[in-house]
């Protein structure tokens, strides 16, 4: 066995010179432990992505084993916080310090929460698709959190149109009759004839982008994801009995909203939180009428921020 091995990356040149963007490494598959605010640590599955720049021209790449150990060493030894994820950045670049300034690193993974139902107050889990990036460059470190969140979407104008159907419906039964006593009223309300149409409603989702404040301690997953919820008000839920249900519908009826309604809603209430430095939100309606999709799409409007 010879003593050596060669190390082209290190001691070869490359056959035509330039600088790179960034190079790394895609699709990691790890296990991590995450800190977030308001929850206890726990284990997630996550997919990572990490690079670093190429400043040196001649250099033939990067040590991609390294990035990949550095992170190992997070995954079994450590956590995923605000400040370990800051540090992993520092660790990538002083590894290549001699090739590389700028460093990158994102996570994706499922976040699982324990929901509440709305009256049985059963419980049950739900998974939210979370993303954690952090980009070091130049000496400035910029922090950014995602989350996709789903929610219930009824059409204020197909909620208006099923409205004058049960109107008609309700001329036509009783169009002969000039006193109508409750007992029927109320009967006939409660039977299909009496409901002739329903508002089309479909699985919506939210996908919300924030840049996180520079002082911040642990990651907010929590408290966005219930930001989300409680301005749209009509989260999927989890486990449901049929008293849920039943509120769910009342919810939905009283939360009509097109897509720019939801966009306006959480556009308003992550402008009082201080502390999202920037913001990117989209909202997608998948009808349940049409082929396509009804989409929003709203930004906080920083200067030098978040663009639509």
């Amino acid at each position: 066995m010879p003593n050596s091995m060669p190390d082209v990356a290190n001691h070869s040149q490359a056959q035509t010179e330039g600088t790179l963007d960034w190079v790394g490494m895609s699709n990691i598959e790890v296990p991590l432990m995450v800190a977030a605010s308001d929850a206890a640590e726990r284990p997630v599955a996550a997919h990572v992505e990490a690079f670093v720049n190429l400043k040196d021209p001649k250099t033939k790449g990067i040590h991609m084993s390294r990035l990949y150990l550095l992170l190992d060493q997070l995954s079994t030894e450590g956590e995923l916080s605000h400040a370990s994820l800051k540090q992993l950045l520092r660790d990538f670049i002083d590894s290549h310090s001699d090739i590389s300034d700028q460093a990158f690193i994102k996570f994706d993974f499922e976040y699982h929460l324990r929901r509440e139902s709305l009256i049985s107050r059963k419980k049950g889990w739900k998974a939210y698709p979370v993303s954690l990036t952090g980009r070091y460059d130049a000496g400035r470190l910029s922090l950014e959190l995602s989350v996709d969140v789903p929610y219930s979407s009824t059409c204020p104008c197909s909620a208006a149109l099923a409205r004058q159907l049960i109107q008609e419906a309700f001329v036509d039964k009783f169009a002969d009759k000039e006193v109508i006593d409750k007992a029927t009223m109320h009967e006939w309300l409660g039977s299909t004839e009496g409901i002739v149409a329903t508002p089309h409603s479909q699985r919506s989702t939210a996908e919300v982008k924030v840049k996180l404040a520079e002082d911040l301690e642990e990651f907010p997953i929590v408290a966005l994801i219930d930001a989300v919820e409680g301005a749209l008000k009509t989260p999927v839920q989890a486990a449901v009995k049929r008293e849920d249900e039943q509120e769910f519908a009342r919810l939905n009826g009283q939360n009509l909203m097109f897509c720019e309604d939801a966009s306006r809603r959480l556009k308003h209430q992550l402008n009082q939180m201080a502390i999202f430095k920037d913001f990117w939100l989209r909202v997608n309606h998948y009808e349940s009428l049409h082929a396509h999709d009804a989409v929003a799409i709203a930004t906080k409007g920083v200067d030098s921020g978040y663009r639509a």
